[in-house]
């Protein structure tokens, strides 16, 4: 990496003029996600600002006519563990798509043709039932998914089987969580996941499959396919030919598993030699890293240095394949071409489709650049690694600030926008992002953190983070900053940090424990991790006992490490950006902080949840923060 050309442009870095508009942020661009494919239709999700954030079943026919498959009163979405996802299916019939979804607001189980809806499983109200991970009996009008049940005590979870008429089977309950209810493609035999608390998804879960009787409508015996060691083993697939996948990290990295069936049971044989990490931490529901192809074949997304790539499995052998940038696995069409959500560094997200090695059809596209925006004006990252505490090594990605128009002053080194990611079970995505580009595109230099704890990097590296978050993240974030500044890549007295959710508190203690930053932001951050621990939803109720330790037995050490008690070593300017509906983390954490802090600042989004969705938020929230920062800079 070098530092970008001086030049004698007129603009300070930090304040050029930026084709990056809060307008094109927020009100233009298409959000996709959970692409599907159906003989030669392509079937995805689609998020859109400009109808108050409504989540569309959108499809391009064979003949490539796009048609949105809900009636317009509806939005596909989940509340199961807060984070959703997973709430639709589609299936082909007479060769024109049917799918089934959860309404964001009516909830229950929907069915729609494309021209109508109707209900098959209502949502109720004691108990409420919310739905998850939708997938089509493949031999009947019913569907296997994830319900929770919401009443005086803690959620239940169970697997249930929802026919069309209404009638609800329970299949299995017992654990706390479930997840990827997944029947095979002639419906004898249903596997899923599942785990128990204080687990989480990615340290430890069962992988089970058992044979569905259709004469009585429940499961047979129940076989774990988990080996010897606990370990996270996810995402349940089946070939075309009913052979069953997984991916597992008992090898130390998400490795993906065949399992073959015979009279003696099921057969487990690991595919190794991929060189990366094929998983992705189960935060949502609907996340797919594997196709399983005809002829034993599997296509796979692997991260290998915190870049994805597509991988093909053939005989036992692992190729790279030239398919794009694809954010989750292509899916095969039934016409020889894969298609996929298109998200490369340099140009914005897409559904596209095409074949390996040739150019792809990106048709529906997330957003349009405005005219005269060039390859120069768009920032692309460099992946970094660099020495951090204890002899360890740390990873980011480095953008440089890009504009065709504007340079750094003669001398000039730019401020430097530092990122933590949530989760913290978590990444630092290289595809292209508009909270990326709103910074680099006004001057500012990005550093994208991928802090020990981070997904990508093998197991390892993930459990680097058990008993030290609120330590080695922010550790490695300095740890990074130094690195940049070494290099001459950023002005250090122009430093600010930002994250969100977890990263928030993250941000605020970089801040508390470093004088490396003029400012920081925290969007719906944690600030009290013994609040958080008592206040926050069933899926991370016992989260921090991995990250912290067991609560409250370990209280002291809770309160060490939270935000809130740090308060007093804060003495730079700090912004807290909030949802009113937030229940994730409750609203109740910023402003706590906020009393603490002489010099923040804490503005409210009433109607906004845990992640900002409306269009005005977005746009304020983006101002207000870029306002900030350049007015800490010339205080």
């Amino acid at each position: 990496m070098t530092p970008p050309s001086p030049s004698s442009s007129a603009a300070l870095s930090g304040h050029w003029p930026s084709w990056v508009t809060p307008e094109l942020v927020a009100g233009r661009t298409l959000s996709f996600s959970e692409l599907r494919t159906a003989g030669e239709w392509i079937i995805w999700l689609e998020s859109r600002p400009d109808e108050q954030g409504r989540s569309v079943i959108t499809a391009r026919d064979p003949e490539g006519t796009l048609r949105d498959l809900i009636p317009a009163e509806y939005s596909v979405g989940t509340r199961v563990h807060e984070y959703g996802g997973g709430a639709w299916d589609v299936r082909l019939k007479d060769n024109a798509p049917q799918v089934v979804f959860s309404d964001r607001k009516r909830g229950g189980v929907w069915f729609s043709d494309g021209t109508t809806a109707t209900q098959w499983a209502t949502a109720g109200e004691s108990p409420e039932h919310r739905y998850a991970d939708l997938a089509f009996d493949p031999s009947a009008d019913a569907v296997f998914c994830v319900r929770e049940s919401y009443g005086k005590s803690v959620p239940v979870a169970a697997l249930v089987h929802v026919q069309a008429d209404g009638r609800e089977t329970v299949l299995v309950k017992g654990a706390d969580f479930y997840a990827a209810p997944r029947p095979s493609p002639d419906g004898r035999f249903l596997a899923w996941f599942s785990w128990n608390d204080p687990a989480m998804p990615w340290t430890a879960t069962t992988l089970s499959v058992a044979p569905f009787d259709r004469t009585t409508g429940t499961l047979g015996p129940v076989t774990d396919l988990n080996g010897p060691e606990p370990c996270s083993i996810i995402e349940p697939c089946w070939s075309p030919d009913g052979t069953l996948y997984a991916t597992s990290d008992a090898s130390g990295r998400w490795t993906p598993i065949r399992f073959s069936h015979d009279e003696t049971g099921w057969h487990p044989h690991f595919l190794d030699g991929a060189n990366a990490e094929i998983g992705l931490p189960h935060w949502v529901f609907g996340q797919r890293s594997m196709a399983p192809l005809p002829g034993n074949r599997l296509l796979a997304l692997g991260i290998r240095h915190g870049l994805n790539h597509v991988l093909l499995e053939d005989n036992g052998r692992w190729t790279e394949l030239a398919l794009g940038t694809p954010v989750n696995v292509p899916e095969p069409l039934g016409n020889g071409q894969f298609a996929w959500i298109d998200a490369p560094a340099d140009a914005p997200a897409a559904i596209a489709f095409g074949r390996p090695g040739e150019a792809c059809d990106r048709f529906r596209i997330s957003v349009t650049f405005p005219h005269g925006v060039t390859k120069a004006d768009i920032a692309t990252p460099t992946p970094l690694s660099f020495p951090t505490a204890n002899g360890a090594e740390a990873h980011a990605l480095f953008y440089a600030p890009a504009s065709s128009t504007n340079a750094l002053r003669e001398g000039e080194n730019s401020p430097l926008v530092v990122m933590a990611h949530g989760g913290p079970t978590g990444r630092a995505n290289p595809s292209f992002a508009f909270k990326v580009q709103w910074w680099t595109s006004r001057g500012f230099a990005v550093l994208d953190v991928n802090y020990r704890g981070s997904t990508g990097f093998g197991r390892a590296y993930r459990e680097a983070l058990d008993g030290q978050w609120g330590v080695a993240d922010i550790e490695d974030c300095l740890a990074g900053v130094q690195a940049v500044l070494d290099r001459g890549l950023a002005d250090p007295a122009r430093c600010v940090i930002r994250g969100s959710s977890a990263g928030g508190l993250t941000v605020l203690g970089a801040l508390a424990q470093s004088d490396l930053f003029a400012a920081g932001t925290s969007l719906y951050g944690v600030t009290d991790l013994r609040a958080l621990a008592e206040e926050t939803h069933k899926f991370e109720a016992r989260y921090l006992d991995g990250l912290i330790g067991p609560y409250p037995e370990d209280e002291a050490v809770y309160l060490k490490r939270s935000p809130i008690t740090q308060a007093e070593g804060i003495t730079v300017p700090v912004l807290f950006l909030h949802g009113g509906a937030d229940k994730v983390v409750p609203l109740s954490q910023a402003e706590s902080m906020r009393t603490k802090l002489e010099h923040s600042a804490l503005h409210v989004y009433p109607e906004e949840a845990h992640g900002f969705r409306a269009r005005e938020t977005i746009e304020d929230a983006l101002q207000r923060e870029l306002a900030f920062y350049q007015q800490v800079f010339t205080s």
